[in-house]
């Protein structure tokens, strides 16, 4: 049983926006290790993005990571240390786009490592420009009129990607944009880490999250947004 404060969580004032789901996710993170006692032995690696502060939330041994790089870092570390449990967490703009190749890499590997890839469809840090995860349609900063598959491709799906690699052990996209999903998502998050105690090989968990700030909705409407239109393309389930 935890204390309604997790042990691995610090008391510092949130950086993140108001209907941001980052602060949840940062949270489940902390909940998830310390149910599985792990704290102790628990390195995060923080990517470059709207993450990129995660450390003054994590109470347990976290680095930095330069943009994309993170699967490399955690890869590193894990190889060097394969008794502590590594983790990353990383944004649709920090491992869709520059850290694309790390992360096919690190999963085809089988790396034991968990990855933790938050996708709100748009780079939030940088002030909504388009994301390899921005929908068909969708406004952003560099999108006026909409993303147009004729010039701007289309949303790249992550998850399904990496699900037919044959040494990745564990694919689940998940939601933070209600209390069932908040719930789904601390399973799926617990889960990952247990795959990795137990030497399964590589583990992802997408999180669909909101952005309220560079969607320009409030953070109902964001997460109405994300239950009626970001998971008509990003199903949630079970992948792998």
């Amino acid at each position: 049983m935890i204390s309604w404060f997790p042990k691995s969580m610090k008391h510092n004032v949130t950086h993140y926006c108001a209907g941001c789901g980052h602060g949840i996710i940062t949270r489940l993170i902390c909940e998830a290790i310390d149910e599985l006692n792990i704290r102790e032995k628990t390195i995060g690696i923080a990517p470059i993005g709207c993450a990129v502060l995660a450390y003054n939330y994590w109470n347990f041994d976290t680095t930095e990571a330069a943009h994309g790089r993170v699967p490399a870092v955690a890869m590193g570390i894990k190889r060097v240390l394969p008794d502590r449990i590594v983790f990353g967490c990383q944004g649709d703009g920090d491992l869709a786009a520059i850290g694309l190749a790390e992360i096919i890499h690190c999963a085809n590997r089988g790396e034991n490592i968990c990855i933790f890839f938050i996708n709100n469809a748009v780079y939030g840090m940088t002030q909504g420009q388009m994301a390899p995860t921005t929908l068909i349609g969708q406004k952003t900063a560099t999108t006026p009129d909409g993303r147009n598959p004729e010039d701007d491709g289309y949303p790249l799906k992550i998850s399904e990607m990496l699900a037919l690699l044959p040494a990745v052990a564990y694919i689940e996209r998940t939601s933070v944009h209600n209390p069932q999903n908040v719930i789904k998502t601390k399973k799926a998050i617990k889960k990952a880490f247990q795959n990795q105690i137990e030497k399964k090989g590589f583990s992802l968990v997408e999180i669909l999250s909101t952005c309220p700030s560079c969607w320009d909705k409030t953070p109902v409407e964001s997460a109405l947004w994300l239950q009626n239109e970001l998971i008509k393309t990003f199903p949630l389930g079970v992948l792998k």
